[in-house]
């Protein structure tokens, strides 16, 4: 077995200090930060990601195998800019204003961050120009938008107007998901996309960034 195996299986457990452990000795095999990330951390949540969307593993074991694989990004972040390695897009994350419901948008946002996206997650209680002002600093390819709150998910097509009045519409998909919000509801918000859970909101922003 390879070390980026490795890796991705210290992920897939949630073993945080073989995770740092075997990163710091893939970097001293000159292994490429590209092929660490790509190759083992990623693949490692990959598998995570999978197995959550099959109901295979649940929220806490998530959790670990994302602590594990942050273990190892620590080590690598500050080199993938200067190795010029892309990210898979650019997402900016937020839980709506008034609401203050946070583990479903937490769990989205590091199954992206697990899938190669860079994520700029904003917390709760977001407002319209907190959002605004993230897509446009950030460039964002992806704005997401969460509530649990029947009364707080009407501030969702506030926000998409902020967006459209900014002229941010064409540079940014917004995506919204939460308990109360259904696919009938983001089209009526206009938004792009609405995902049930938070294995699918992946494969949402995979499909959005694809065309």
């Amino acid at each position: 077995m390879d070390i980026l195996e490795e890796i991705a299986i210290g992920v897939e457990k949630g073993d945080s200090n073989s995770v740092h452990a075997l990163t710091e000795k893939a970097l001293t095999q000159n292994i490429s930060v590209g092929e660490i990330l790509n190759n083992g951390l990623v693949a490692g949540m990959d598998v995570i990601g999978e197995k959550f969307k099959n109901n295979e593993v649940f929220i806490p074991e998530v959790l670990i195998s994302a602590k594990a694989m942050k273990a190892g990004m620590e080590l690598i972040k500050p080199l993938l800019a200067k190795a010029n390695v892309e990210s898979k897009g650019k997402v900016v994350i937020g839980t709506v204003k008034g609401d203050l419901h946070d583990i479903g948008k937490r769990i989205v946002a590091m199954l992206l961050e697990g899938a190669g996206f860079e994520v700029t997650d904003l917390g709760v209680d977001v407002s319209k120009e907190k959002f605004l002002e993230f897509v446009e600093k950030e460039r964002a390819d992806i704005l997401g938008m969460s509530a649990l709150l029947t009364t707080t998910m009407t501030y969702m097509k506030e926000v998409i107007e902020a967006v459209e009045n900014a002229n941010l519409k064409q540079d940014v998909r917004v995506i919204i998901g939460g308990a109360p919000i259904t696919h009938s509801y983001a089209e009526e918000i206009k938004a792009d996309g609405y995902a049930p859970d938070a294995a699918s909101a992946i494969d949402l922003v995979k499909d959005l960034l694809k065309k």
